[in-house]
Parts: structure tokens; C-alpha cells; sequence
């Protein structure tokens, strides 16, 4: 899967939290995401929720570009450790494998803010299926 064959992403939750793609490879996915209204809890700060959204769309995404011909993935288990609080800016959620295996994938994610300091640690573990024909 290239960049240009990315799904559409208009309405998604990709689309309503401000999730950009910057990188697709197999080895490696990177996205940002604003720190704002859409993805603030009451308190001003980022939501926890919104970077695990964040760290399972790039986990997603790359675990897809390791699934094969004729298979599709979805997501078994995600945790994540806040690290840093964040009020504004952007974040940038960094995607690698851990591994990659016939039935599932492991990928962990960094999630940095614009200094590069860590905000968000995820690891989330992918299932690959058969698409349905």
C-alpha cells in the first residue's frame, strides 16, 4: 500500500482528530496529530484517548502494509503509558515493528512532541485475516 492507495479518510476518526499520514513504509509509519479541541479532555490537557487513536492508526496502517495479498488487519490489544502532559501544538506518533509473523504483528509507537520529548509510549499487537470475497 502506497500513500496513494490509502483508503479514504474524510469522516473517519482519522478526519475528525486531525491525524496526518507523513510516512508509509512496512518498516515504519509516521503521523501528526494538533493538540486542541478535538483532542483535549476537560482539563486542557491531551486526552490519553486521542494518542492511543493516534498510536492504533499508525500501528494499523503499517501492520497493513505487512499483511499481504488478500489480507486485511485488525487490532487485539493496545496499552499505552502517559508520559508528558501536552496543552497545544502538535504531536507526532513514530510506528516500527517489533514483529511481524504469520498471524499478527507487534508494533510499538512513540508518541513525541515538537522537541521530541516523549508524551505517549504504545505497543499494540495486530491479527491478520483474510479479506472476506
Amino acid at each position: 500500500m502506497h500513500m496513494e492507495q490509502m483508503p479514504y479518510t474524510g469522516g473517519t476518526l482519522m478526519d475528525a482528530l486531525g491525524i496526518v499520514l507523513e510516512e508509509m513504509s512496512p518498516g515504519r509509519v509516521t503521523a501528526t496529530m494538533p493538540v486542541d479541541d478535538r483532542t483535549r479532555q476537560p482539563f486542557g490537557l491531551l486526552h490519553g484517548g486521542a494518542s492511543v487513536a493516534l498510536a492504533e492508526t499508525v500501528a494499523s496502517i503499517g501492520a497493513a502494509l505487512n499483511a499481504g495479498e488478500g489480507r486485511t488487519v485488525v487490532g487485539m490489544e493496545i496499552n499505552a503509558n502517559h508520559i508528558r502532559s501536552k496543552r497545544e501544538g502538535t504531536v507526532r506518533a513514530v510506528a516500527t515493528p517489533v514483529h511481524i509473523g504469520r498471524r499478527s504483528s507487534v508494533w510499538e509507537v512513540r508518541i513525541t512532541d515538537e522537541e521530541g520529548r516523549l508524551v505517549c509510549i504504545s505497543r499494540c499487537t495486530l491479527a491478520f485475516i483474510d479479506l472476506k470475497q
